[in-house]
């Protein structure tokens, strides 16, 4: 099992930017594959970013250019770095840990992000 916690949220400027963290508690960070996701009131969860274990990566077309996802295993962490914020990039963003094919699917807290003047 793995808990999550994320950090980094805040208020920010559009055109602004925020790192978001997420700390893995647990054994085997590096078999996870990774991710973000963003709710806005009255909408689905929606993904934002995904590194999958290999190192590959996925990007929603909103966040495409704007947003980078890392992680590093010897920290059991992954990180989402948001440039170029819009109003729009507004919500709770949820770090999300899983192991393809399998019922192991975690989230952390969450953390709000604000971008607006």
């Amino acid at each position: 099992q793995v808990q999550l916690v994320e950090s980094g949220g805040g208020l920010v400027q559009p055109g602004g930017s925020l790192r978001l963290s997420c700390v893995a508690f647990g054994s085997r960070f590096s078999i996870y594959s990774m991710g973000w996701y963003r709710q806005t009131p009255g909408k689905q969860r929606e993904l934002v970013a995904r590194m999958a274990i290999g190192g590959g990566t996925y990007y929603s077309d909103s966040v495409k250019g704007r947003f980078t996802i890392s992680r590093d295993n010897a920290k059991n962490a992954v990180y989402l770095q948001m440039n170029s914020l819009k109003p729009e990039d507004t919500g709770v963003y949820y770090c999300n840990a899983q192991i393809p094919r399998t019922p192991d699917n975690y989230w952390g807290q969450g953390t709000q992000v604000t971008v607006s003047s």
